[in-house]
């Protein structure tokens, strides 16, 4: 199993496979939405991550048009994979916590600061 998904799993207490879907949408997401040059660095630097990013496609689906895409797209993505608010927010803290370790400070923060709304869950 990839680094990634079982610290943020054992972290967060989720199955490895939800916390697998999970972070593959949430990396998905990132690359959509973020700062191409900081979100590509960041998932380039996580051992594993691109291919999460691509296992999930970004695909929002007919909910996700409606939505409009963004931050609450990738919420209701994720409450739709099993999880709820809270282990929504720490999924997010954690995996930002372990994409600081491979990427650094700097290329987390771009990347947080360039899709709105996400500053509010890490």
């Amino acid at each position: 199993m990839n680094e990634l998904v079982s610290k943020v799993a054992d972290a967060v207490g989720l199955e490895p496979a939800v916390a697998e879907k999970a972070i593959g949408l949430m990396l998905s997401f990132l690359k959509k939405e973020g700062d191409d040059q900081a979100v590509s660095a960041m998932i380039a630097a996580i051992p594993g991550a691109e291919e999460l990013a691509a296992s999930q496609n970004g695909g929002g689906g007919f909910l996700g048009g409606l939505l409009g895409g963004g931050i609450m797209a990738l919420g209701q993505q994720l409450m739709s994979a099993g999880l709820g608010m809270g282990e929504i927010t720490s999924l997010a803290k954690e995996t930002m916590n372990v994409a600081r370790q491979y990427a650094g400070d700097q290329v987390v923060d771009d990347v947080i600061a360039s899709v709105p709304g996400l500053s509010q869950f890490v």
